[in-house]
């Protein structure tokens, strides 16, 4: 190891964010005065994460080129039976390229900001929440104990929160951000007994400690029965991590809120989707693979999770038609297909595909918001067409964008995504065959739903005053109804898109090689070779970045995408009559997916009625009837029954002392004349 890094220029990185969120939140908003006002309020925190991408660069490139690495405690906060709670930074390879997604996706964000939330009220306090959700994520990858790691993981959850619901007088806005905040509770409260088991035997929440005591745990019964079965410890921690993951990585059944979140603005959905939150899980499970290594249940739990979400939520993407919904379910499908790359221990391969999917992703999104300035206000791509001559940059960028996540030979989705298809191939694990299936089937859907939003938005014929909705903007307000022809949005907009597509084209191609087969990850993703041996096979497979694309159109995700394509062409530019007379013949497949598989409906009539119900049941039948009505009221009742019973006696009058003296005599000489005449007759 020929150099450390430097624990105050580590501890810049979050901070910096954290005082441009603090002096815009405090000093920029109405509870501050609004002291300091909209251009300085933008440059304060713009410039917290300017910095912190320039010593997350810096950094990146001493991991990489010098070997460096950091793993410290900056700050014990207290000792607790012998168990740590400590604030400290773990810095290798994972935890560089986290920093530099996060910091330089929250960087562009934060410059489109400025013209997208021009002529909102909150600009000021919209700004301080995106720095604080960068602080928070940060907090979160350059841990190195899980204390902090949890930290991180609430605080993306309440700043979450509080942006979902920026626009607090939109009703939808308000039940949206409860619904994700109430969906991570479970997902939470899995991953906090999982944190809590490793601490009960691990005794300590160092990561390193706990990687070191990873055998140990490994041998451990867990002492419940399982479904009928004996259950190992280290399979019930995984999996109640991997339940924190389904949370917050919006994974089958709790990734209900995801869609919702789209309540937003269009820059906290891109950081949402791209950089912080849906990231975090995918993460944590490759920050602990040392412990998922252990377990080939939880692996195979993981995969089919995964597979479920790439799939099926990529079906849903297919009938919406509000154009950030259609890229929030593209989200949740490429989210599945990390978490199945996670399920076959190829986690190199799910870090690398959250990476090329941050840049394509945050791309779609800033794209998205770009056409909806562009088309003042107006979200439903039914009523766009033909934007392409009135929006250049918007239009090649996203176009760009589309081919990345389709897995575009040479483009940055390609390398990742085929990977993860190679990787679901190559695994034995139980369940693999279905998410190799899964992983194949949804490139054509992605492709199909991806460009069919692209044709509808940006050729065919303007549909812009066919819409009989008027035009309603993200903010429910009316659209400028006296022009109804796009515009390009301005270059505080248009420069992140062009800063952005510039990696979702090539980022792949550079860092497949050290990334995927060579040392980038060493100490940090740990893979057990004797099992699981997909990473191997791939390695033998590959033999550099241009014979993988040229090899790529022999093989059948390209043609998959390639098929995707013209059917979304034929179906939206060609023959425009056949999504309607599709529609008309499966009705009843629609009607499912209109209504999200009946999920929501589920959730909220039988777990959340069913909860209700068990709550009032426990508080009417278990509080008001055993507690107060038995046991608190009845023993005063019962102590007063007795009371009046012995009052009876006890009345001071002498002649009801000498009768009850009388009758005592009478019983005991009954008692002693006929008990031992009723043994003799008894003994006869």
């Amino acid at each position: 190891m020929s150099q450390t890094l430097n624990a105050s220029t580590l501890l810049a990185v979050p901070l910096a964010p954290l005082v441009g969120s603090v002096l815009a939140g405090i000093l920029g908003t109405q509870l501050g005065g609004n002291w300091i006002g909209r251009r300085l309020s933008h440059s304060f925190t713009i410039l917290g994460v300017l910095v912190a991408f320039i010593i997350s660069a810096m950094t990146l490139k001493s991991v990489a080129m010098d070997g460096a690495r950091f793993n410290e405690t900056i700050y014990e906060w207290m000792v607790v039976g012998g168990l740590k709670m400590e604030i400290g930074f773990m810095v290798d390879g994972l935890t560089a390229m986290m920093m530099c997604v996060v910091t330089f996706v929250s960087l562009m964000v934060h410059i489109y900001t400025i013209g997208y939330m021009e002529e909102d009220e909150g600009y000021n306090r919209f700004f301080a929440y995106i720095s604080l959700f960068t602080f928070s994520m940060l907090m979160l990858v350059m841990s190195n104990n899980l204390l902090q790691l949890f930290f991180g993981w609430e605080a993306v959850g309440l700043v979450s929160y509080l942006l979902i619901g920026f626009w607090f007088n939109k009703p939808t806005a308000i039940f949206a951000n409860m619904k994700a905040f109430l969906v991570n509770r479970v997902g939470d409260f899995g991953f906090i007994l999982g944190i809590g088991l490793i601490a009960a035997y691990a005794g300590t929440l160092n990561y390193i400690e706990v990687f070191a005591k990873a055998t140990e745990l490994g041998a451990i019964e867990f002492p419940w029965y399982i479904l009928g079965q004996d259950a190992m410890l280290i399979t019930v921690i995984c999996i109640c991590l991997f339940i924190g993951a389904m949370g917050k990585s919006a994974q089958f059944p709790l990734h209900v809120w995801l869609p919702d979140s789209m309540e937003g603005p269009t820059p906290i959905s891109a950081l949402i989707h791209a950089a912080t939150m849906v990231t975090a899980g995918i993460f944590m499970v490759a920050r602990m693979s040392p412990l998922f290594e252990l377990s080939d249940t939880a692996l195979s739990f993981i995969m089919v999770i995964g597979a479920i979400t790439a799939l099926f939520m990529g079906f849903l993407g297919i009938i919406q038609n509000d154009i950030k919904r259609v890229v929030a379910y593209s989200t949740l499908s490429q989210l599945g297909y990390m978490t199945v790359a996670l399920g076959a221990s190829a986690y190199s391969v799910a870090v690398f595909h959250l990476m090329t999917h941050a840049f394509f992703k945050a791309l779609l999104f800033l794209g998205a918001g770009s056409v909806i300035i562009g088309m003042h206000h107006n979200q439903d791509i039914r009523w766009m067409g033909g934007v392409r001559k009135y929006m250049p940059i918007t239009w090649i960028t996203s176009l760009l964008g589309s081919l990345a996540l389709i897995g575009t030979p040479l483009f940055a989705g390609f390398y990742s995504k085929d990977s993860i298809i190679e990787a679901v191939h190559e695994s034995h694990l139980w369940g693999a065959g279905f998410a190799n299936f899964a992983v194949l089937a949804g490139v054509f859907v992605t492709a199909f739903y991806s460009f069919r939003m692209y044709f509808l938005v940006f050729h065919g014929k303007e549909r812009y005053d066919q819409n009989p909705d008027a035009h309603h903007d993200d903010h429910g307000h009316h659209g400028h109804d006296d022009h109804h022809e796009p515009h390009e949005s301005p270059w505080v907009v248009t420069v992140p898109l062009v800063l952005l597509a510039i990696p979702s084209v090539v980022i792949g191609y550079l860092t497949i090689q050290p990334m995927l087969y060579g040392d980038f990850f060493k100490d940090a993703i740990f893979v057990d070779a004797t099992k699981h041996h997909v990473m191997v096979e791939l390695a033998e497979a590959f033999h550099g970045p241009l014979a993988m694309a040229a090899h790529a159109f022999s093989t059948l995700p390209f043609w998959l995408a390639v098929a995707g394509v013209a059917t979304a062409y034929y179906m939206y530019m060609v023959n425009p009559a056949v999504p309607a007379a599709i529609k008309r013949a499966v009705q009843p497949i629609y009607t499912l997916l209109e209504n999200k598989y009946y999920l929501d409906w589920f959730n909220e009539n039988v777990l959340a009625r069913g909860a209700r119900m068990l709550g009032i049941g426990l508080w009417k039948g278990g509080d008001q009837a055993v507690i107060d009505g038995t046991l608190v009221n009845g023993s005063w009742k019962l102590v007063g029954w007795v009371a009046g019973v012995v009052r009876w006696f006890q009345s001071g009058y002498l002649y009801h002392y000498a009768l009850a003296m009388i009758l005592g005599i009478v019983v005991l000489m009954t008692y002693f004349v006929t008990w031992p005449m009723l043994a003799q007759w008894l003994g006869r």
